[in-house]
């Protein structure tokens, strides 16, 4: 059964409308993972109530907590 549709935007499994913003950086494949370089970013945008988190190019542009919260 899927939740209650509303028109008030937030979080996308709890509606709470705080986030975090943080960063991370992983490897790739081939020789950047058996050297473990890490040459890949990502921002990452979560729930400051349920720890819900989504990922995002770091070339991405724009608010993401904005594309986050719907």
């Amino acid at each position: 059964m899927s939740p209650p549709q509303t028109d008030e935007k937030g979080c996308p499994k709890c509606g709470h409308t705080e986030t975090e913003l943080d960063s991370i950086s992983t490897t790739g494949g081939g020789l950047s993972k058996m050297f473990d370089v890490q040459n890949r970013s990502f921002q990452v945008v979560s729930c400051a109530n349920c720890g819900y988190a989504e990922l995002y190019k770091s070339s991405s542009s724009g608010n993401l907590a904005d594309l986050f919260l719907g």
